[in-house]
């Protein structure tokens, strides 16, 4: 499966070099030249990993970073900067960066990077958004809103949901949300089921629709198709 990235650059010569590797690496380029225009990229493209040099006109990469953190995208990011102080790093973490390379870098390690970070999804994002579903959750207050209705949920019933968010629209096995909730140490029988009723009674009974679906033989998923399984 071909990574695809995002690289934002304000260097157009460096940009192309950078992407020329990139490509020759089987890893795909969508190039811009400033934070404005990578949002909006951002808005309408899924990407497995983006590129960002700090320093930029009209909106830097640590801007950049940030905001998208805010709205709930949780694409690593890799940011290339010359300053190498460490509280300039620091600054870049604390803005929701998930790794750093300093200018000049070898190229093989920027690929190394990219495959490294492209295999995981960063957990700096502050909010979680599905627009499908008209779904947010708030990663830091633990709270979550349905159609801008605040949904209550219990300590079990956020860690379920946050599961099948971040995964969305992907399922998650009945095996991985009984990790969520006991570690190792899952009780037998029905007690999963317990909680993914708990779960639906707040999440979906108010509405009209559901979006808590049980896929049979597998576990659970949010979408607004029918369920497979009861």
């Amino acid at each position: 499966m071909t990574t695809r990235v995002l690289f934002v650059e304000d260097d157009k010569k460096f940009a192309e070099s950078v992407t020329q590797f990139l490509e020759l690496n089987d890893i795909l380029v969508d190039y811009c030249h400033n934070g404005r225009r990578g949002l909006n990229l951002l808005a309408d493209n899924q990407y497995d990993v983006i590129i960002s040099d700090v320093n930029m006109p009209k909106l830097d990469g640590l801007d950049m970073c940030q905001a998208l953190r805010e709205n709930g995208v949780d694409t690593p990011v890799i940011l290339l900067t010359a300053l190498s102080h460490l509280n300039d790093k620091l600054t870049g973490f604390e803005r929701g960066a998930d790794d750093y390379l300093t200018k000049p870098f070898e190229m093989r390690e920027l690929v190394a990077r990219v495959f490294a970070l492209s295999k995981r999804r960063s957990g700096k994002v502050s909010k979680l958004s599905i627009t499908e579903l008209q779904l947010e959750l708030n990663l830091d207050q633990h709270t979550a809103s349905r159609q801008n209705q605040p949904v209550q949920l219990t300590p079990s019933s956020w860690r379920i949901l946050e599961t099948l968010a971040r995964a969305y629209p992907k399922a998650v096995s009945k095996r991985d949300l009984e990790h969520v909730i006991w570690g190792e140490d899952a009780p037998d029988g029905g007690a999963l089921k317990v909680h993914i009723h708990r779960l639906r009674q707040r999440l979906d009974k108010p509405f009209e629709q559901p979006i808590v679906h049980i896929v049979s033989g597998f576990g659970v998923k949010l979408g607004l198709g029918a369920s497979d399984g009861a």
